[in-house]
């Protein structure tokens, strides 16, 4: 099994780019296709915890179901969010790489080469 998983959605051209960059390091990674199989709430607030960033960074605020679900609330909290995340998986920035160097959303690609294998510390 391998130590990379991608969040990723195959009709992503930058989704795609990553997993191209992480199997031309030497990896096979787990895929994740969020799209079909989102992860919980808690996972999602456990992904962004790790990134270092704030949930509301996974989240595809250009989507018409950001607006259309009124996420743009300021007083939404991270609970809230993730649960419209979970009910409307588009709304998920991808692709989100996990690797024993870290979790990062790879927007751009190319802040995926930090994670891979061989990358400079």
């Amino acid at each position: 099994m391998s130590d990379i998983t991608i969040f990723h959605n195959p009709r992503c051209g930058t989704s795609r780019t990553v997993l191209e960059m992480i199997r031309a390091s030497g990896a096979e990674p787990n895929i994740v296709e969020y799209l079909k199989t989102p992860p919980s709430p808690g996972e999602l607030q456990a992904l962004a915890q790790a990134t270092g960033e704030p949930l509301r960074a996974l989240l595809r605020t250009k989507q018409p179901e950001y607006l259309e679900q009124g996420l743009d609330d300021p007083s939404l909290t991270d609970a809230q969010l993730a649960a419209a995340m979970v009910a409307t998986p588009v709304l998920i920035n991808r692709p989100i790489v996990i690797t024993p160097r870290g979790v990062r959303l790879c927007r751009p690609a190319e802040l995926v080469e930090a994670l891979l294998p061989g990358a400079a510390a």
